[in-house]
């Protein structure tokens, strides 16, 4: 009868008295070893269609998804938590804003949450709208919105016509997944060649059902 290894993790090996059968050895040591290492697969559904029925996926199991370049651990409650940090993904703009610098997107954070970083200005250059609306800039997928509205204080520059700068700006981040911001009256007098901006390097916050 097979023995179970010394660490207390479930594994089988053969024992002298059992039957000969390498085949059936094998299979039990095989089996009882690839459920414990970090097993690879090429995205989330070749995980899905790989980890099913007599294999399906048990708490404590990581894995590596390579076409999404993260790795995930198999939690009590069933579902699959992130162990890394994902790639930088683009925002989506609205009419009118482009990126500024530094690479605007978003990622999921390892354990849980996504992050926002870069800056973003009017793609003419020029000044913000600062007549109290909200008004929406980019996007970010639905999938990933909060589950409720999330509000920040991020840095900024704009310059007004009397020629003080402003340094902060109101950013939220809306359940559609929307960015919109909302700036004090009187600044942004931003020039093609010197454009205002508003950073969103900080911003972090947690996607609903997270």
């Amino acid at each position: 009868m097979p023995k179970n290894d010394s660490y207390s993790q479930g594994v089988q090996y053969p024992v002298l008295g059992d039957a000969p059968d390498m085949e059936a050895a094998m299979a039990t040591l095989v089996n009882g070893l690839v459920p414990r290492l970090a097993m690879r697969f090429a995205d989330a559904n070749a995980r899905a269609a790989a980890l099913t029925g007599a294999t399906k996926p048990v708490p404590g199991m990581i894995t590596y998804l390579i076409a999404e370049d993260r790795w995930e651990g198999r939690q009590g409650d069933n579902t699959w938590l992130l162990l890394s940090d994902g790639p930088w993904q683009p925002l989506t703009y609205k009419t009118g804003y482009t990126a500024h610098s530094g690479s605007p997107g978003w990622r999921k954070k390892a354990g849980g949450g996504i992050e926002l970083r870069g800056r973003v200005r009017k793609t003419s250059g020029g000044a913000f709208e600062d007549n109290g609306d909200l008004i929406p800039f980019a996007s970010i997928p639905g999938s990933v919105a909060p589950a409720a509205y999330r509000y920040f204080q991020v840095p900024s520059k704009r310059i007004t016509v009397s020629g003080v700068t402003r340094f902060t700006a109101r950013v939220e981040v809306t359940t559609a997944g929307d960015l919109q911001y909302t700036v004090e009256n009187g600044g942004g007098t931003g020039t093609s060649g010197d454009p205002g901006w508003i950073a969103l390097d900080g911003i972090m916050f947690s996607p609903a059902g997270d």
